[in-house]
C-alpha cells in the first residue's frame, strides 16, 4: 500500500510538472537549433580578431612606429600632469634673460646714461660679451657652485676682439665651473648637407672644460621628453655618417650632463633616457639678469650675491621675444598651454640627473617588449572572453585597464620606471570589442533566426508558450500588438488593444463596426498547433460544434454570451460579450483568509453555474480566480474561460498521434492530476473549485500547500478555521482520486445545499456585491493586462 501511494504521488508530481519541463526543453532545443551553428562561426571570428589584435601590437611595438610613440609620449605627458607639479630643487636658479632685462635697461639709459653707464653693455640685443663676463665673475665671486651659459657663442663677438677676450679671461679664472653650450647644426659641404657639431670659439674653451650639446630630440607628439643626450641617436639613423663619426658624437657629452659633472666630477651618464619634469613654466626660481648688474637690486634682496651662494645658475632666454620655447609635459597641452622655454628645460634635465631621479623604459630591448605586450593582450583577452555576459565583459575590460594604467603610473612616478601602456590598452580595448561586437551579432542573428521562425510557427501552441515564458521575447509580442492594432476583422471588428497572446488563443478588444455606438466586445483567435490542410478542415468542422456548444452556454446569465463566431483566412474567431468587472483573484490576495459564510456563499453561486455547464455536457477546465469574475453592476460572479477552443487544438494534434511537445490543458495546482494526463473528467471541475474554495480560506496558493505522504490527499485545514462539515464537503471536491470525488457540479451542489439548509440558524448568506473597504485595486484596464494568464479568457473592462 505504501509503494501503491508513493507511485501514485511521483505519478502526480511528475504530471504537475510536465508543462513547464517541456516547454523548457522545447525552448533550448530551439534555441540551440537555430543559433548553434552562427554563434559558433562568430565566436571564432572573435577570437581570430583578438589574435590578431595582439600581434598587430607586438608587430607595431617591435617596429617602434611612429604611431605607437606619439601614443606613449601622450600618456608619460598625462601621468606627469596627473601626479602634477612639485617643488624644485633649492639649489637650481634661472637667471633669465626675459623681457625687463631687453627694455629696461635701455630704457635707464635713456634717462640717465651717466647714472646707469653699468648697464651699457645691454643696451641692444644681442648684449655684450663682457655682460656675461661681469655676471659670471659676480655670480662666482659670490659662492655659486657652477654657472651655465645657455647661450651659444660660436662666432667672434660684434663688439670686437676686446669683447671676447673680456669673457675669456673670466672662463679661464674659473675654468671648469663654468658650462657653455655647443649644437650640432646642419653644414653645407661639396659632397651635400651635414649634420656637425659646433663648439664655442676656441679662446672660450678652457682646460678643464665644461662643454655640452642644447639640442634635445623631439618626440612623435612633437614634444621634449629625453635627455639632450640621446639626440645622436636620431643622428645614426642617417646611413651617410660613418660610424667613426658617430662615436665621437655620442660620445661628447649634453648640457646638462657638462653641468652635471662640474658640480659632481665622478658623475656617470645613466641608462635612463627621459626627463622627470617637475612641473610648468615657472616652476624653478627665475632672477632677472639685469639685477645681478643694477647695484640696488643687487645689494638688497639678492643680498650682496649671498642669494646664489652653493647654487647652480643657468642663464638662458625667457623672453617671448627671443622665441626659444619648446613643447614639453607641463607644456603645450589642454591644462598647460604656455610652452616652456629651453634654459627651464635643461632646469628640469639638470635636476633629475642631480637627484638621481631619471626615468627608465621598464623594457629596454623592443623584442622582449614586443613578446610581453603580446602575452599581456592575450591574458586580457582570455579573462575577458571567460565572463559570459556582456556586462560582465565590459567591467572585466574597464578592470584590466584600470589595473594596468594604475601599475604603470605608480611604476613611472614612484619607481622610475616606464611600461607601454598605450598599446596594449587600445589593443585589449579592440580584443574587447572584437568579443561584444561578435557576441552583440550572435545574439542578434539568434534572436532574428528565432524571430522568423516563431513568425513561421506562431499558430503552434507550444511556439506561444515559448514566447509568454521567455522575457527575452517579449519584444515578439510588443511587435505583434503594433501589428494588430487597428486591424479589422471579419469586416466589422476593429481591434484596439491586444490583451494577450497564450498557448491556444490570442485575444483582444475590439470594437463592433457594425452596431451602433461601436460598443467594446472581446475578440478570441483559435491558435492551431498544425497548417496541415487536412487539419484545418477537421479544426473546422470542430470549432463550429464547440462554437454552438459555448453558443448554448451563453444564455446562463453568469456566462459570458457568445456573440458571434467565423472562420477568416484559415483562421478562428469567437466574438464574446464584454464583461465590466473585476476577477476574483483581487479578492483574494495572499494571505487573506476569508469568513467561512463568505466562501460557502461563493461555492454555492459557482457550483449553480458549474451545474449548468455539466448539465450541456462541457466540461470548463480550466476553473481558478482569475477565471470568475465579479460583475460591477450586481456583483454576480461569472464563470469565463471556458476549455472549448483549447480542446479544439488538442483534438487536431491527437489525430495523427499524440505530439512530443503537448501541452496540458489547464492550471498548475487547480488542474488535477488525471486532468494533467490529458484524462479530464468533470469531477476535475470539481476539484478546481473546491481548491479555489481552499485558496479563499487559507490565503494560500494551491502550490505552498503540503500534500500527505502516503495519500496523496492535500493539507489544509490546519491552515485555518473552517467547520468539520463544511471541511468534509471540501476534502471530497479535492480527493486525489476522481473516483472518490463527486462525480458532477448537481452532486456538490446537493451537498453543500444541506451544509447551508442545515447551518440557517448561524449562518447567513451575505449579499454578492464585493467586500467593501477592500484593498483589492479595481482598475480595470491595469488588472486586464495583468491578471488574466491566460489570454483567451473573457476580459474585464470598465463601463464606456
Amino acid at each position: 500500500m505504501t509503494q501503491h501511494n508513493t507511485a501514485s504521488k511521483l505519478q502526480k508530481k511528475d504530471s504537475t510538472d510536465k508543462r513547464s519541463l517541456k516547454v523548457h526543453n522545447a525552448t533550448t532545443k530551439i534555441t540551440a537549433l537555430l543559433t548553434a551553428r552562427q554563434s559558433l562561426r562568430l565566436a571564432w571570428i572573435g577570437h581570430i580578431l583578438t589574435v590578431a589584435w595582439a600581434i598587430a601590437a607586438a608587430i607595431a611595438t617591435v617596429g617602434n612606429w611612429r604611431l605607437v610613440q606619439m601614443w606613449e609620449s601622450h600618456v608619460q605627458t598625462m601621468f606627469f600632469e596627473l601626479r602634477g607639479p612639485v617643488a624644485p630643487p633649492e639649489d637650481i636658479v634661472i637667471l633669465a634673460i626675459d623681457e625687463p632685462s631687453l627694455s629696461m635697461p635701455k630704457q635707464l639709459l635713456q634717462e640717465d646714461s651717466q647714472k646707469y653707464a653699468y648697464l651699457e653693455p645691454l643696451k641692444a640685443w644681442a648684449w655684450r660679451r663682457s655682460a656675461y663676463a661681469q655676471v659670471v665673475d659676480r655670480l662666482m665671486s659670490a659662492g655659486a657652485k657652477v654657472v651655465a651659459l645657455d647661450i651659444l657663442l660660436t662666432n667672434p663677438s660684434s663688439y670686437g676682439t676686446d669683447d671676447d677676450q673680456q669673457l675669456a679671461q673670466v672662463l679661464r679664472r674659473y675654468s671648469g665651473k663654468v658650462a657653455l653650450a655647443a649644437e650640432y647644426a646642419e653644414a653645407e659641404i661639396h659632397q651635400g648637407s651635414l649634420i656637425q657639431l659646433v663648439q664655442p670659439e676656441r679662446l672660450f674653451r678652457t682646460n678643464p672644460s665644461a662643454i655640452g650639446t642644447i639640442n634635445f630630440p623631439l618626440e612623435a607628439d612633437g614634444k621634449i621628453h629625453r635627455f639632450a643626450s640621446t639626440f645622436p641617436k636620431l643622428l645614426a639613423q642617417q646611413a651617410q655618417y660613418p660610424k667613426e663619426t658617430l662615436a665621437k658624437l655620442q660620445d661628447f657629452p649634453s648640457f646638462e650632463e657638462a653641468v652635471v659633472k662640474a658640480v659632481n666630477p665622478n658623475f656617470v651618464r645613466p641608462q635612463a633616457e627621459y626627463i622627470n619634469f617637475y612641473g610648468p613654466a615657472g616652476t624653478f626660481e627665475q632672477i632677472s639678469f639685469w639685477h645681478v648688474l643694477d647695484p640696488e637690486n643687487w645689494n638688497t634682496y639678492l643680498q650682496q650675491g649671498k642669494y646664489f651662494k652653493d647654487k647652480i645658475v643657468l642663464i638662458g632666454a625667457t623672453a617671448a621675444s627671443l622665441q626659444d620655447f619648446h613643447g614639453a609635459p607641463f607644456a603645450k597641452s589642454w591644462l598647460y598651454p604656455q610652452r616652456m622655454s629651453g634654459v627651464e628645460i635643461q632646469a628640469n634635465a639638470i635636476a633629475t640627473l642631480l637627484n638621481n631621479r631619471a626615468i627608465a623604459e621598464g623594457i629596454p630591448n623592443t623584442n622582449t617588449r614586443s613578446l610581453f605586450i603580446l602575452l599581456l593582450v592575450g591574458s586580457s583577452a582570455f579573462l575577458i572572453r571567460k565572463s559570459k555576459r556582456t556586462i560582465f565583459q565590459c567591467a572585466s575590460t574597464a578592470g584590466i585597464v584600470v589595473g594596468w594604467v594604475s601599475i604603470s603610473y605608480f611604476s613611472f612616478i614612484y619607481g622610475g620606471v616606464y611600461f607601454p601602456v598605450a598599446v596594449p590598452l587600445v589593443a585589449i580595448a579592440l580584443a574587447s570589442f572584437s568579443y561584444l561586437g561578435t557576441g552583440a551579432a550572435s545574439e542578434r542573428l539568434r534572436k532574428m533566426s528565432l524571430h522568423r521562425s516563431l513568425e513561421r510557427y506562431a499558430s503552434s501552441p507550444i511556439v506561444q508558450e515559448i514566447i509568454s515564458q521567455q522575457d527575452d521575447l517579449q519584444y515578439l509580442l510588443e511587435q505583434r500588438e503594433l501589428a494588430t492594432m487597428g486591424k479589422l476583422i471579419g469586416g466589422r471588428y476593429k481591434i484596439v488593444k491586444v490583451l494577450g497572446a497564450g498557448g491556444f488563443s490570442e485575444t483582444y478588444v475590439a470594437e463592433d463596426k457594425q452596431r451602433p455606438g461601436s460598443p467594446l466586445c472581446v475578440v478570441k483567435q483559435l491558435k492551431l498547433a498544425s497548417n496541415n490542410p487536412k487539419h484545418l478542415q477537421l479544426a473546422k468542422r470542430l470549432f463550429q460544434l464547440e462554437a454552438e456548444t459555448l453558443e448554448k452556454l451563453g444564455t446562463h446569465d453568469q456566462i459570458p454570451q457568445l456573440l458571434a463566431y467565423f472562420d477568416e483566412g484559415e483562421e478562428f474567431y469567437l466574438v464574446q460579450e464584454l464583461v465590466v468587472g473585476h476577477p476574483l483573484s483581487q479578492e483574494l490576495p495572499p494571505g487573506r483568509q476569508l469568513q467561512e459564510a463568505t466562501v460557502i456563499q461563493i461555492l454555492h453561486e459557482l457550483l449553480q453555474t458549474l451545474e449548468f455547464v455539466h448539465r450541456h455536457g462541457v466540461i470548463h477546465r480550466d476553473i481558478k480566480p482569475s477565471n470568475i469574475i465579479r460583475r460591477h453592476s450586481d456583483g454576480k460572479l461569472f464563470l469565463i474561460d471556458f476549455g472549448a477552443v483549447k480542446e479544439v487544438s488538442n483534438q487536431v494534434l491527437d489525430q495523427e498521434g499524440q505530439s512530443s511537445l503537448t501541452i496540458g490543458i489547464g492550471t498548475q495546482g487547480y488542474a488535477p492530476i488525471e486532468q494533467c494526463a490529458g484524462r479530464v473528467k468533470f469531477s476535475s471541475d470539481i476539484y478546481a473549485l473546491g481548491m479555489t474554495a481552499i485558496r479563499a480560506l487559507t490565503g494560500l496558493s494551491p502550490h505552498e500547500l503540503q500534500f500527505d505522504a502516503d495519500t496523496g490527499e492535500i493539507l489544509w485545514m490546519h491552515k485555518t478555521q473552517v467547520s468539520h462539515e463544511f471541511a468534509t464537503v471540501l476534502c471530497k471536491m479535492v480527493r486525489h482520486d476522481f473516483t472518490q470525488r463527486y462525480q458532477s457540479a448537481l452532486e456538490a451542489l446537493s451537498a453543500l445545499e444541506q451544509l447551508v439548509s442545515w447551518h440557517t440558524s448561524t449562518l447567513e448568506i451575505k449579499d454578492n456585491s464585493p467586500v467593501e473597504n477592500s484593498d483589492t485595486p479595481t482598475t480595470p484596464w491595469s488588472m486586464a493586462s495583468t491578471e488574466i494568464s491566460d489570454p483567451s479568457s473573457t476580459i474585464v473592462l470598465p463601463p464606456q
